[in-house]
């Protein structure tokens, strides 16, 4: 088939790209940035935002399906400009899907549409969306999934993959900021007893993925609905960041700092930086970040194991290893 990929150019777009290349798909992508080594591969690319509905139509024209993974992401930021990538951009490829006949789309949501005040210890997709959100992120990706699940219709097969934490070689995110924390000697972990949460290693995240795209077919379960993933390997937040830290040799102990100190910071942080009207880069705490750091999340993946097929393949110390080797590479 031929598949578009939005956000084609990250983290996970180019590793969808790159696996459905490896399996005989024909694949477009449509990204900010531009990409030589896909379009080496064969690939066209579209540069350009999902918020441009001029550019999406001509992406998606004359592809079978659609894996939407472009987003602005963050936890900081001007409310318009994350809806108007995450909201807006979203329902122009729903409306270019409809145009031009595409039959299957896959969105990529995210766990925080689900993780409201306090802990979520082993939810499933049956928790629901909370009444109110930490950050604009969250929010505006909780809007566009709600969009994305009321299209699917008979023409038009949709759902929604929430994968969390998502890391491994080539992260573009959570790792770099880690690790520049951790360098610069401003990591600090919560203290108080542990909590627990769990994460997704890339190549897990690509076969969910590529697992929906090949499931979502008229009369299946997943259907209009919106999947939990990750490693279902829950563990204690500092050994988890220790530890992945650990793999590109940065080693601990890290400081820690009282639960309640981190709300209290990242209140204070975003206060300040709102007054000031500083949009353009992110405090050094946010309420989002803060209560990420502080509270259980981690989500059972029992259903997409049950409709999609899904199973983690790569094991967390499987994942680490491959980290630590490619980090090595890179040095």
């Amino acid at each position: 088939m031929k598949v578009l990929v939005t956000g084609g150019g990250g983290f996970l777009g180019k590793a969808i790209v790159l696996r459905l290349l490896a399996r005989g798909d024909a694949v477009a992508s449509l990204g900010r940035q531009a990409q030589p080594l896909l379009v080496k591969r064969g690939v066209k690319v579209f540069r350009g935002d999902v918020a441009d509905r001029g550019l999406v139509g001509q992406a998606v024209q004359g592809c079978d399906a659609v894996i939407h993974t472009a987003a602005r992401v963050g936890s900081w930021g001007r409310p318009e400009d994350f809806h108007r990538t995450n909201v807006t951009g979203t329902q122009h490829v729903l409306d270019a899907c409809a145009q031009h006949g595409v039959g299957r789309l896959v969105y990529t949501s995210s766990p925080s549409v689900a993780h409201g005040p306090g802990d979520a210890e082993g939810i499933d997709e049956s928790h629901g969306y909370p009444p109110s959100f930490d950050a604009e992120y969250p929010r505006t990706k909780a809007m566009a999934e709600q969009r994305v699940l009321a299209a699917s219709c008979d023409t038009l097969l949709t759902l929604a993959l929430r994968p969390h934490l998502m890391w491994g070689p080539g992260d573009t995110q959570l790792l770099p900021r880690a690790v520049a924390l951790a360098r610069a000697g401003k990591l600090k972990l919560p203290g108080g007893p542990p909590k627990k949460i769990d994460c997704t290693f890339i190549d897990n995240a690509v076969d969910a993925h590529l697992l929906a795209l090949d499931r979502l077919v008229r009369g299946a379960a997943c259907v209009g609905r919106a999947y939990f993933i990750s490693q279902g390997e829950p563990m204690p937040q500092g050994e988890l960041i220790s530890r992945v830290l650990a793999a590109v040799g940065i080693r601990g102990p890290f400081p820690t700092v009282a639960p309640k100190l981190l709300l209290m910071a990242g209140a204070a942080a975003e206060t300040w930086f709102r007054l000031r009207g500083i949009w353009d880069r992110e405090p050094p705490l946010t309420r989002f970040v803060a209560r990420q750091l502080t509270s259980a999340h981690w989500f059972d993946i029992g259903a997409a194991t049950r409709d999609l097929g899904y199973l983690p393949a790569v094991s967390f110390d499987e994942g680490l290893r491959r980290l630590a080797a490619d980090w090595s590479d890179e040095a």
